[in-house]
Order: structure tokens, then sequence, then C-alpha cells
């Protein structure tokens, strides 16, 4: 009985993959064709965000520019630049933590770290307070963060 049940099991399944072997054919096909259409989106999608930042890049040389003219020129006649040696000297002589000095320049203290480090460069909005806080005293500073908690 036992050599007829895996006969007629192999039978019955035998039968079964004759039936689905069409419809298997076809969604292999579509895979195929599925698969090959990602792969073909997703180097669209590489080279469109290259364009793109290179097209950012294009555009913050000039704004860089831009700011630093904007910037009211300091009393011997230069255009200020931020230096990044600059910030961090500051925070050292107001005894600040990067922490605090978030506070008084309105942002995270990641970003006076990065800024500090030279990994990133501020906006413009964050050069003007910047430019401000480099000029402040220590007191005015620490008046300023008071103020702030």
């Amino acid at each position: 009985m036992n050599t007829f049940s895996n006969a007629f099991r192999a039978e019955v399944v035998r039968m079964a993959r004759k039936e689905l072997k069409p419809e298997i054919q076809g969604m292999r096909k579509a895979l195929t064709s599925h698969r090959s259409e990602i792969a073909a989106l997703k180097r669209d999608v590489k080279a469109l965000t290259s364009q793109l930042k290179a097209a950012q890049r294009q555009v913050k040389t000039p704004a860089k520019a831009a700011v630093e003219e904007e910037a009211p020129a300091r009393k011997s006649g230069r255009k200020w630049v931020f230096k990044p040696e600059a910030l961090a000297a500051k925070r050292a002589e107001l005894g600040l933590t990067a922490k605090e000095m978030g506070k008084l320049l309105q942002a995270g203290h990641l970003s006076v770290y990065r800024w500090e480090t030279g990994k990133a460069y501020p906006r413009a909005a964050q050069l003007l307070r910047i430019r401000e806080v480099l000029d402040l005293g220590k007191r005015k500073a620490l008046a300023l963060l008071a103020e702030a908690q």
C-alpha cells in the first residue's frame, strides 16, 4: 500500500507541475523584466542625484561669495570671511561649551563642532550670528546665555 501511495503522490505532483508550468514561465518572464526595469530606474536615480549634487555645488559657490560681499566691511575695509579657528578660539576665550555656544548662535552643538572643525560651512543667517558672537565680550555673552535659559 505504501508503494501505491508514493507512486500516486509522485504522479499528482508531476501533473500539478505540468499544469502550472505555463503560468510560472509567464511570471518568470515578468519578474525578469521587472528586475531589469528596476535596475534601469536605479541607474537613472543615481545619474540624477549626481547631476543635482553638481548643480548644488555650482549654486553654493556663488552664494558664499555673495554672503561675503553682503557682510559689512570691518574697520580695515576688508570683507569678513568665516574662519573655523576664530570660532573655536572665541568659544575657548569665553569658556563656553559647544552646547552653550549653540544656544548663543541659535544652532545645535553638533553644528558648532562641525563649523569649528571645518567639516561644515554655516549658512548665511548663521554667518551673521557668528559674526555678532565673535564681537561679543565675555560678560555680554554670559548675559545673553542667562536670558536664553
